[in-house]
């Protein structure tokens, strides 16, 4: 394991996050020592690292995301799929990536809302249907490269 790196840690929105991505956070924690702590709803299954955690939470609608919001801290990352999420944790001061390595930031957080509530409202209607495609071998370059830029971001702090 590497020397830690940062007082800041990562949470994962870990029910929906795909296994590809955790495999990514699990290198980072072991290679960094970043506090990366997964938070469900189920056991999870993880490496034995000093660094790894999972908070296993009731079932319940967004029980896993209030746990997230209640602990994470400002500086921290949050990985998620949930926009609503997402907006909470920026708005606390933390930061959000979502596993196809798309960045969520002040500045872009209202806009992925409407996009949202409006594909919402398409589905309800009956216009748009499906679930989101495969993750792709970009997506997983996407996420990666963001992490390394938050790990090296949160190593100067």
């Amino acid at each position: 394991m590497g020397a830690s790196v940062t007082t800041a840690s990562i949470w994962v929105d870990a029910d929906a996050c795909p296994k590809v991505i955790k495999e990514i956070l699990f290198r980072a924690a072991e290679r960094t020592g970043v506090t990366v702590t997964l938070v469900a709803n189920r056991p999870l299954a993880i490496p034995r690292l000093p660094s790894l955690r999972v908070l296993q939470v009731t079932s319940g609608i967004d029980v896993a995301d209030s746990e997230i919001v209640k602990r994470a801290m400002p500086g921290d990352l949050v990985i998620t799929a949930d926009v609503p999420l997402a907006a909470q944790i920026i708005a606390n001061g933390g930061e959000a990536l979502n596993p196809r390595g798309e960045r969520y930031s002040p500045d872009t957080i209202r806009s992925v809302l409407t996009m949202r509530d409006f594909m919402d409202t398409m589905r309800a209607s009956g216009h748009v249907g499906g679930g989101p495609p495969a993750l792709t071998q970009a997506d997983r370059n996407a996420f990666a490269s963001h992490l390394d830029k938050w790990l090296a971001r949160s190593a100067k702090r």
